[in-house]
């Protein structure tokens, strides 16, 4: 069996009544199990979506605590003793 190199990854051309379909079978053998063995190097793009969602919700969030006047006076306190230190 010879061998031959297809987008980096070595497919045996298999010689049977299949021919083309055969080795197209391998081919698809092989870049699965590169695939396999790649194993997932980042986010998936659901896996971002998700991210975003989630920090789209936690801004909501903050902007409504930061609305609220108990928090606008807590900020506003801590900013005039800061700046009466001076």
């Amino acid at each position: 069996m010879t061998t031959r190199l297809i987008r980096s990854e070595r497919v045996r051309n298999v010689r049977s009544p299949g021919g083309r379909g055969a080795r197209l079978h391998a081919w698809v053998g092989a870049r699965a199990a590169a695939v396999r063995a790649r194993g997932d190097a980042g986010l998936a793009t659901a896996e971002y979506a998700i991210a975003t969602v989630a920090a789209c919700g936690f801004a909501g969030l903050l902007v409504a605590i930061m609305k609220s006047s108990e928090v606008r006076g807590m900020l506003l306190s801590i900013i005039k003793s800061a700046l009466s230190l001076g």
